[in-house]
Order: structure tokens, then C-alpha cells, then sequence
């Protein structure tokens, strides 16, 4: 499904249609699949929306980490924008509020459904949390770019990191997976991690280690579906760690989401909304 635009992040709304930001054009996208895609475009437009997630609110929010703002939109389109310091990452928390990182500032924030903002700081400096998810144990869980570490926070702000066995590996996108861990990939490494809820690490290589995994999600079938920035390609990885990996027409996937046909949705920052099933 061409895009006009550079799609980056993609969800699955609780309208059953795909939500999705356009990065460089300061857009918000919402499609059903098979039908026109609608266009809601930002005030300024210059703040590079990024990630996008449901609330528990029923409503889309995202984050804008050059303009400084977390957005939030409703289902039929209307907008409403909160200032907050270079927000990266963003999820529904179990506490019912928002939870996100804030890549430049070293910090964990939280945004309640009314736009009340607090925030946590972390330990050490530049670690760049980037992106982050609600755990099966009622905590939130975060990867530490530059600290090449997963974090976790509780809803009380206690934070804990566990270092990775691998030097410079960079990761990024992070999902809960079918199996009560966390799942994670490396895009210095070209791996996929995977950590269990008291803080135990696995790691698995990538067939292509310089593919640049970039997100992560939990598919239907009970596996972990990760996109290859660097490759552009989509892989698909088993909890016991067997990868196939799938061509993508396009260039530089980003964010991916299980749509609401049960397919895997990619955005394509290249200019498509790509679906994949088996």
C-alpha cells in the first residue's frame, strides 16, 4: 500500500485500522486495509512523529522527538499536543497512563490521560533509552541505546539495567513476548535478545549480522517479527531461536505491527505500508 510520505511507526488501532506517522512530512496516517488512506496533518509540522501506540484511553499517542511533544489523537482525528524533552519511545502503562523515554535527556517519563507529565531520572549519562513496553510483571521495560543495556522501571520509579553480553550492541526495538520475557534487537550486533523478568539474557545472531534490526513485535503464531533496517527485510525468530528472514518491496522498514487482518504490517520509510503473511 503506497504512502505519500515516509511511514515509521505503525499500530493497530482499536478501530481496527492502522495508525501510522510519516515521519518527515509531520502526518498522522490512519487505513483500513483495502481502502484510501486518511491524512491528519500536524501544527507545526516539523516535529518528525515518530513511534505510535494505543492508550487506554482508545485514543493514538505519539511521540514528536524533534518538535518536543507527545501527541494524541482520537480515533475521528482530533489533536492535542503536550510539550515533553525529545521523546522517543512510547506505551500503554499498567497504571493507565502513558509511559515513554526521552532519548537526548536520560530520563523515563510518564504522561498521565490528561497530559500531566512527571519524570524518572536514569543512572549515568548518553545511554539514549529508545524504545520501551509494558512487562508481564507490571513493570515497564527499556533498552539503553548508548548504554548497551535493558532497563526497567516500576510504576513507582525504581530503576534497575542489566548490562548485554555483547559490546556495542546497540539495542533498540523492544516487545513483551508469548513467552513472559522481553524481546529485544540489537542493531550495533545484529542480533536478537531475549530477557527474562529477572534479568537473565539470551542472545541470538542474525543470519546477515550487519541486517540493522531496528523493531520488534509479537506475532499471532507465537513467534517474535523484527524488521532489518540495514537489509531491508523482515525476519521472523522462534522463542527457541530459529530465524527465516522475508523480502520487503521498498526500503529502510521501521516500526511493524500484527494488523487487523492478523498479517504483519511494515512501515516503509521508502513510501508503503507493506503487509506480509504466511
Amino acid at each position: 500500500m503506497l504512502i505519500d510520505g515516509s511511514p515509521y511507526g505503525v499500530v493497530t488501532g482499536p478501530d481496527g485500522a492502522l495508525w501510522f506517522t510519516v515521519v518527515h512530512q509531520g502526518r498522522i496516517g490512519r487505513v483500513v486495509p483495502g481502502e484510501e488512506p486518511a491524512i491528519f496533518q500536524l501544527d507545526p509540522a516539523d516535529g518528525q512523529p515518530t513511534v505510535i501506540a494505543v492508550g487506554s484511553d482508545g485514543a493514538l499517542w505519539y511521540t514528536e522527538f524533534v518538535g518536543g511533544r507527545i501527541g494524541r489523537i482520537t480515533v475521528d482525528g482530533a489533536i492535542t499536543a503536550f510539550e515533553v524533552a525529545s521523546p522517543y519511545g512510547i506505551t500503554a502503562g499498567p497504571d493507565g497512563s502513558m509511559w515513554f523515554t526521552q532519548l537526548r535527556d536520560d530520563r523515563i517519563g510518564r504522561i498521565t490521560l490528561d497530559g500531566e507529565v512527571s519524570s524518572h531520572p536514569l543512572p549515568g549519562t548518553g545511554a539514549m533509552p529508545s524504545a520501551i513496553v509494558a512487562g508481564p510483571d507490571g513493570a515497564l521495560w527499556f533498552t539503553l541505546n548508548q548504554g548497551n543495556a535493558i532497563g526497567r522501571i516500576t510504576i513507582r520509579g525504581e530503576v534497575s539495567t542489566y548490562p548485554l553480553p555483547t559490546p556495542g550492541a546497540a539495542p533498540v526495538g523492544i516487545c513483551a513476548g508469548p513467552d513472559d520475557a522481553l524481546w529485544f534487537v540489537e542493531i550495533g550486533a545484529g542480533q536478537v535478545g531475549r530477557i527474562d523478568t529477572s534479568g537473565a539474557i539470551t542472545e541470538f545472531p542474525l543470519p546477515d549480522r550487519a541486517a540493522r534490526p531496528h523493531a520488534i513485535v509479537a506475532g499471532p503464531d507465537g513467534a517474535l517479527w523484527l524488521t532489518q533496517w540495514g537489509a531491508g527485510t523482515l525476519a521472523r525468530v522462534t522463542t527457541d531461536g530459529k530465524i527465516q528472514e522475508f523480502p520487503l518491496e521498498g526500503a529502510e522498514p521501521h516500526g511493524l505491527t500484527v494488523g487487523p487482518d492478523g498479517a504483519i504490517w511494515v512501515a516503509m520509510e521508502s513510501g508503503a505500508l507493506t503487509r506480509h503473511s504466511e
